[in-house]
C-alpha cells in the first residue's frame, strides 16, 4: 500500500468522467488499498475517488465515522429530503462552501467480492457519497455555489481570493 499526493483544483484530471471498472483485478484492490492508505494519512478526511489521486477510474472510499467504506461503480439509486450545510475538498484544501443536497440516498455498488451491494446513507454519509460521486463525474463542490468561506476562519473570504477558484467552477444543472 502506498500513500499518494492528493490532485488539486486547475489540474485537468479532476474533470474527467472516470471510466467503469469493467473486470475487478489485483491492481483495482491495490488502488481501493492505496486509497485506504491515502485517507488515513491525518486525521480529518472523510472521502477520496481515485481520480483524486490521479486515476479516473469510478472507485471510493470513505470512513465517516463507523468505518471503511469502499465503493466500486457506485451509483444513486434513490434520494429523498433535503440538507445544507458546509462542505470542503481535499483537492481544494483551505476553503468551504455551503450546499444543498439529498438528506438520505441509496447506493448500488459492488464490494471486492465483485458483489452488488446496496447502502443506505443518511446526514453526513449520505453527503459524503454525494460529494465522491460528483468527483466521478468531474463535478466539484465549487461547482454548487457563489461563495467561499475560509476552513480555518469560517469567514467569507474576500472577492479577491475566492474569485481564483470560482473561475475553475462549472455550470451544471442542480439535481
Amino acid at each position: 500500500m502506498a500513500e499518494h499526493t492528493i490532485i488539486h483544483l486547475g489540474d485537468p484530471v479532476l474533470r474527467q468522467v472516470s471510466r467503469k471498472v469493467s473486470m475487478y483485478t489485483t491492481h483495482t484492490e491495490k488502488i481501493l488499498d492505496d486509497l485506504a492508505r491515502t485517507i488515513y494519512a491525518d486525521k480529518g478526511r472523510a472521502g477520496l475517488s481515485a481520480v483524486q489521486i490521479g486515476i479516473p477510474k469510478r472507485l471510493i472510499v470513505m470512513d465517516c465515522g463507523s468505518g471503511l467504506i469502499e465503493l466500486i461503480n457506485p451509483r444513486i439509486i434513490e434520494r429523498a429530503g433535503e440538507q445544507t450545510g458546509p462542505e470542503a475538498c481535499l483537492s481544494i484544501p483551505g476553503v468551504v462552501g455551503i450546499i444543498t443536497r439529498a438528506a438520505y440516498v441509496k447506493v448500488e455498488t459492488l464490494n471486492r467480492r465483485g458483489e452488488t451491494v446496496t447502502i443506505e446513507a443518511d446526514d453526513l454519509l449520505a453527503r459524503c457519497i454525494q460529494h465522491e460521486l460528483d468527483h466521478l463525474e468531474g463535478i466539484l463542490f465549487i461547482d454548487y455555489v457563489d461563495e467561499l468561506y475560509s476552513a480555518r476562519s469560517g469567514k467569507k473570504l474576500k472577492p479577491r481570493d475566492a474569485h481564483p477558484i470560482l473561475l475553475q467552477r462549472r455550470l451544471i444543472q442542480k439535481k
